[in-house]
């Protein structure tokens, strides 16, 4: 199928109230303004380098998400046009986006990405220090960012149970931390198990290779 079927065929699988954040990664500008021309204004990206060659080629409109793991010293190249830092996975970072935004006179969005995978590889907060972080962000410490949510990955794994139960603790930590301060983004899930991350409570997915296709990495 083509990347414009893929995108409504997605679309039609996702409730009103769920945000896709289409992931775009190591795909072309091209292949971004196809999918852009069909409505879509939410685009997730990996890794800063790629995010700054494509933002100047794009149209303005777009909301750049930043997903993967992000480094202290690259947030400034991001932190005048970023919508949303969705990897935030620890105080240090969290301070250093604070210091860019100030720069700009911005206030930039955060989600605190919370490590609920039993893989040793995904990277993340444990839940007590994403809720010692949060109780900092409502006392005031973090002036130019904005904490809207949390986001997570669960196990790359064929058992459902497994990853439901994981996307069920990111949950009760969002309705947790919902009662001290109302959160807008429960970020879980992307192309393989965005389903299961809806049905869990997730109400924005971040969805690339089923939309824009398995890209060949050795070319």
């Amino acid at each position: 199928m083509s990347i414009q079927e893929n995108y409504k065929e997605i679309k039609n699988q996702l409730p009103e109230n769920i945000e896709l954040v289409a992931v775009s990664k190591t795909h072309p500008v091209s292949s971004i303004q196809e999918v852009y021309d069909l409505g879509q204004r939410v685009f997730g990206e990996n890794k800063v380098q790629e995010l700054t060659e494509k933002y100047p080629l794009l149209p303005k409109d777009i909301q750049w998400h930043l997903i993967g793991h992000l480094q202290t010293n690259k947030v400034k190249y991001i932190a005048e046009f970023i919508d949303t830092i969705q990897s935030v996975d620890s105080e240090k970072l969290l301070n250093e986006i604070n210091k860019e935004a100030a720069k700009h006179n911005r206030k930039i969005k955060v989600l605190l990405q919370v490590k609920i995978a039993e893989e040793e590889s995904k990277f993340g907060l444990e839940i007590s220090e994403a809720k010692d972080l949060f109780d900092k962000f409502i006392k005031g410490e973090f002036t130019n960012i904005q904490i809207t949510g949390l986001m997570g990955m669960a196990t790359f794994t064929e058992d459902q149970n497994q990853i439901r139960k994981e996307f069920s603790v990111l949950k009760n930590l969002f309705d947790e931390l919902s009662q001290i301060q109302k959160m807008e983004t429960l970020s879980m899930g992307m192309s393989d198990d965005f389903p299961i991350a809806i049905e869990c409570g997730a109400n924005s997915v971040r969805v690339g290779s089923a939309i824009f296709g398995r890209r060949d990495y050795s070319k």
